[in-house]
């Protein structure tokens, strides 16, 4: 049970640490590897800032490792805890928001429709500054309720 607890708060608390890092790494001095993602002035299907999945699978890996080594201690959960946030930023984002896999397309899920809206309004700033919404799965109340009040 304390296994899961440590996945589950480690899981929540990626969201926090998410937005912190979008927007004070990936929209700071990183923005280098992020402004592909932003501009699209580019033919191929990868961008530079999918190399952030290597910067953040290696904590998590490593995490695993040793949480192995030491018995599958608190560490190698935290490490799942962390690789189960970036497998729902995988589906989510470049699957569901950015559409790399065509599927999902006309859901009518109000909280699906929300991230994507707040993702947008992310999205409509093409430069460093000015940006708005970097959260993932938790994005402002405002989005929420353009599509939880329509009847």
């Amino acid at each position: 049970m304390m296994n899961f607890i440590i996945i589950l708060l480690v899981f929540i608390l990626m969201e926090g640490a998410t937005w912190l890092i979008h927007k004070y790494i990936m929209h700071g001095f990183l923005w280098r590897l992020h402004k592909d993602h932003h501009d699209h002035n580019h033919d191929s299907s990868l961008e530079r800032n999918d190399w952030f999945f290597v910067i953040f699978a290696t904590p998590a890996i490593a995490l695993m490792y040793f949480g192995a080594e030491a018995g599958y201690n608190y560490l190698f959960y935290m490490g799942v805890g962390i690789t189960l946030y970036g497998a729902a930023y995988f589906f989510v984002h470049d699957i569901f928001i950015h559409q790399r896999i065509k599927v999902l397309r006309d859901t009518k899920n109000p909280y699906l429709l929300s991230i994507r809206r707040a993702h947008k309004q992310h999205h409509k700033h093409t430069g460093k500054e000015r940006g708005e919404c970097f959260g993932f799965l938790w994005v402002p109340v405002k989005y929420f309720k353009m599509y939880f009040n329509k009847k």
